[in-house]
């Protein structure tokens, strides 16, 4: 529970969390509600972080990254899913959705794939979530000649940058901000990674560049 409030951006410690649900009466289920599953081990023993192995990309399309994160809405949550090219730190393809599902992930790695059209080879990196380990998601990488990447176990900071992505978004976009409909936070996510994030806002890291200014001077 501690760390659903924490990657939902709610900061308190372990204590106070375990006092509260104390207070409620509310308590985590058996962990061991299911038998272990050699064929999960085995999949994540053969999907290892391939990022450790590669050098920094030096074009579009080498090496993309993917994550999901919660957006509130009201009293409700809606989930986006999104896909950065790691040279450029351009968000490539993205969707917005009410339901965390593979089908959220999956719908915004196609609009990536349709923007770029990338050749056999990429390596796509994303953390272990059920959105991107489920076969179905795995498959599709394999049928369009992606090579898979994962985070190890633990360690978040293999996913830096869509990490650091989510936060600039929060902090600019949404914070102490609320939204009235789902089609009003929906035109503030477009125009927040269309017109501002990736064509306007720079990076450091980019020699102070906007992502799609830094892809025209590396196609130039």
């Amino acid at each position: 529970m501690h760390e659903v409030l924490r990657r939902e951006g709610i900061r308190c410690s372990n204590k106070r969390v375990a006092r509260l649900m104390r207070e409620q009466g509310l308590r985590a289920r058996v962990s061991r509600m299911y038998r272990n599953s050699s064929g999960v081990h085995k999949f994540f023993l053969k999907t290892g972080n391939l990022r450790l192995e590669e050098p920094l990309p030096t074009r579009t399309d080498q090496i993309w990254v993917g994550d999901l994160t919660y957006l509130r809405l009201g009293k409700r949550w809606r989930y986006l899913a999104t896909v950065m090219d790691l040279f450029s730190r351009r968000i490539i393809g993205w969707t917005l959705a009410r339901n965390r599902t593979t089908e959220v992930t999956l719908r915004a790695l196609k609009r990536a794939i349709a923007l770029r059209n990338p050749k056999p080879g990429l390596l796509f990196h994303s953390d272990r979530g059920i959105e991107y380990s489920a076969y179905s998601y795995q498959d599709f990488l394999k049928a369009e000649g992606i090579a898979p990447s994962m985070n190890r176990p633990r360690h978040c900071q293999d996913n830096a940058h869509m990490e650091s992505f989510f936060h600039s978004l929060k902090a600019e976009l949404t914070h102490q901000r609320s939204f009235a409909s789902d089609a009003e936070l929906n035109a503030s996510v477009a125009g927040y990674i269309n017109r501002f994030y990736n064509e306007k806002r720079i990076h450091s890291s980019l020699g102070y560049h906007s992502p799609v200014e830094f892809e025209c001077m590396a196609n130039a």
